[in-house]
């Protein structure tokens, strides 16, 4: 084998487009934004629920709206050796609305709240924010139609944010109104945009779901409908005092919101209660979470005629948000509270034993490896971010004892060579 075929053989490779790889020590941060998201929900009672990563075609089809992008361009489908359409997974309500229905979670007490977490994938075109495997943290809040679940909802994506940091961004509220209210409004819709100029497929949208065109990010379709009439000015009475509950609910709880009338949102399930969260730090990915209410989406999907209100917010847009914001989280670069620098090959097999030692009695510890001289493996205590340096060598291991440096105030304490010792020394 020639040398070029050799070398072409082992190219390095690299993770497909649009598929982010978060590693130390941005990993770090990730998790602590994913985790405090999750700790928010799960501190407003909502249960941890795990997905498939891939399901049945016709959820998403039928739950998400074949009129969608997501439906209709932005799916990763495949056939698989049972010959079933499946779908790796663009969004989590269908699934959670799914897996409700199969396990007869709506049949106990409700609401049922559920929060979730993962990575979701939509195949679109990659750009800052914009990828096609992306991580969510999801809440759904399924079996009560009352506003005051709404605002809990809204309030506790503020909250989520709030919580890491986050202050540049700004909440847009809308009301798309219920089955009965917006069949006169899409009337009216239909009429307004079917006098336009509308292209074939924009068209075809108007037909199956006008409000989706108002969703339409291209500047000439924004500009030839910027007369087009609004939900908001056609809600019926219920859903006008509805919305009116939310509003002076969140104004009670001191979360601030803009309202935003053109909102639709990207998903056809949608109804009354609708928001997004916006950072313009972001450029033209701005949105870094949102959600709504979804009543019907339960029984189109074949359960009970139930509603639900939920969000999803997006890690990666959190992470680009914080670093628009200059925002850095402590203590998000501390990968151990201890780490062991020993300094012979006896030193370091003891240290090897205080070390797991450490760790099973519930500290973060780890140690320089490789036979590393004390100005090398305290290089490795100060890159894992420790707290503390254990110090062995031949001389406090004749002792029995090891030295407990404290990194932060530069002293240094000997205490005896046992993990006993050490966890008092550290507390």
């Amino acid at each position: 084998m020639s040398e070029s075929k050799k070398s072409a053989k082992f190219q390095p490779l690299s993770a497909p487009k649009g598929l982010p790889d978060y590693v130390p020590p941005q990993s770090a941060t990730f998790l602590r934004v994913r985790d405090e998201f999750a700790r928010q929900a799960h501190l407003a009672g909502y249960q941890h629920i795990e997905l498939p990563v891939f399901e049945d075609t016709t959820l998403f089809a039928r739950g998400v709206g074949e009129s969608t992008d997501v439906v209709s361009k932005e799916m990763y489908t495949f056939t698989d050796r049972g010959d079933r359409s499946v779908t790796l997974r663009p969004e989590g309500t269908a699934g959670v609305m799914r897996a409700v229905i199969q396990h007869n979670l709506d049949r106990g007490y409700l609401p049922v709240k559920l929060n979730y977490y993962g990575p979701f994938f939509r195949y679109e075109r990659p750009q800052a924010g914009r990828y096609r495997q992306l991580q969510q943290v999801g809440v759904e809040a399924i079996g009560v139609d009352d506003p005051l679940l709404d605002a809990e909802v809204i309030a506790l994506a503020d909250r989520c944010f709030r919580a890491i940091g986050l202050r540049g961004y700004r909440l847009e509220l809308n009301s798309l109104g219920d089955a009965q209210c917006r069949l006169d409004y899409r009337e009216k819709l239909q009429d307004f945009l079917f006098a336009l100029p509308l292209d074939e497929e924009t068209r075809a949208r108007a037909e199956i779901n006008p409000l989706r065109v108002l969703d339409d990010k291209r500047a000439e379709v924004r500009e030839m409908t910027a007369d087009a009439p609004l939900m908001v000015d056609h809600l019926c009475e219920d859903c006008r005092a509805h919305f009116e509950t939310v509003r002076t609910t969140l104004d009670a709880m001191g979360v601030e919101y803009v309202l935003n009338p053109r909102m639709v949102r990207g998903l056809d399930y949608y109804t009354k209660t609708c928001f997004e969260f916006v950072h313009d730090g972001l450029g033209a990915q701005s949105g870094i979470g949102g959600g709504g209410r979804y009543d019907g989406l339960m029984a189109q999907i074949g359960g009970q005629d139930l509603s639900g209100i939920g969000f999803g917010l997006g890690v990666d847009r959190a992470l680009l948000a914080l670093e628009a914001e200059g925002v850095t989280l402590e203590g998000v670069e501390r990968r151990v509270d201890v780490f062991g620098v020993a300094i012979g090959e006896a030193a370091q097999a003891r240290m090897a034993l205080l070390i797991d030692e450490l760790r099973a009695a519930g500290l973060s510890a780890d140690m320089a490896y490789g036979g590393r001289g004390l100005k090398g493996a305290m290089k490795g205590a100060d890159r894992a971010g420790a707290k503390y340096a254990l110090v062995l060598g031949d001389r406090e291991l004749e002792s029995g004892e090891v030295a407990v440096k404290d990194l932060a105030a530069h002293t240094q304490e000997t205490v005896e060579l046992s993990s006993a010792a050490v966890l008092e020394q550290l507390r």
